[in-house]
């Protein structure tokens, strides 16, 4: 029995061995295929991330580049972003500019030093050279010798139409200086009004293509609202400076006034000294 005994022992030690040895190895086999699992799920969340923070990193420098290029913006990239409203404003500019340029000239022009041009004129007249007074007045450019020099045409009328004479010719001369400022006027009045009108333009069509989009977005409404602040600052760019020449010019013009005043009320008083010398 005890033979026996051993025996069986003996069969069975081995089995039992190998029992316990393979869980074992089932263990380690399935900890080494988990593992390489485990490291290919962490490979593979790793490249998802790094498209992502590329994407990411990319994103700003997008941004940086179209705010770059929105921000370059030139003339001519403004006058296409304002609209059809941009060609009336520039043909507004160019006639404002044409015509306060040709006022500056006409202006420097008729400047005169009316206190030097009166004393020699007087000059002449006291020593009875009216013919030398004459020729002076033709030489000398300005409403102010041409008054006066029309006055003196009709001395040999009368005081009362030496006048007369002056008094027309300083309208003449008052219609030639304000010649033009009603164009400047109204370039002043109507590019504003033309800057609206493009602002209104602009608000319907960005109201527009909200209304055609399914999906409203920023940069649907911004084109129109870009033009509509264009045409507006377009406008009033143009009515400022303009506005400013044609003020100007009225001071200008109301200078002139004074000196035709002056010099007519003094052509008189030289005339009248004169025939009453001679009656003496």
């Amino acid at each position: 029995m005890h033979r026996l005994l051993l025996v069986l022992l003996l069969v069975m030690a081995p089995m039992a061995i190998a029992q316990t040895e393979e869980p074992e190895a089932t263990e380690t086999t399935a900890e080494e295929v988990t593992e390489p699992a485990v490291e290919e799920t962490a490979l593979v969340e790793e490249t998802v991330e790094e498209p992502e923070a590329a994407e990411g990193a990319e994103t700003p420098e997008a941004e940086e580049v179209e705010r770059s290029q929105s921000a370059s913006m030139d003339l001519k990239d403004l006058f296409i972003a304002g609209g059809s409203f941009m060609w009336p404003l520039l043909i507004a500019l160019l006639i404002g500019i044409a015509v306060a340029v040709e006022r500056f000239f006409v202006f420097s022009k008729a400047k005169l030093n009316v206190n030097k041009f009166l004393e020699q004129l007087g000059g002449y007249i006291r020593k009875g050279d009216l013919k030398g007074a004459e020729s002076l007045c033709d030489r000398t450019r300005g409403p102010v010798s041409a008054i006066l020099r029309a006055g003196l045409l009709r001395r040999d009328k009368g005081l009362a139409d030496v006048e007369k004479a002056i008094e027309s010719a300083g309208s003449i001369e008052m219609a030639h200086l304000e010649r033009g400022l009603v164009v400047l006027a109204s370039v002043s009045s109507i590019a504003p009004m033309l800057g609206f009108l493009g602002t209104v333009s602009g608000m319907i069509r960005a109201f527009g293509e909200i209304a055609a989009a399914k999906n409203v977005d920023a940069s649907l409404v911004a084109g129109g609202i870009q033009e509509a602040l264009i045409t507006t600052a377009t406008g009033l760019i143009i009515a400022i400076p303009i506005q400013m020449a044609n003020n100007y010019y009225i001071a200008r013009i109301g200078n002139f006034v004074t000196d035709m005043e002056e010099a007519s009320m003094f052509l008189v008083d030289q005339l009248a000294d004169l025939e009453h010398l001679k009656q003496l």
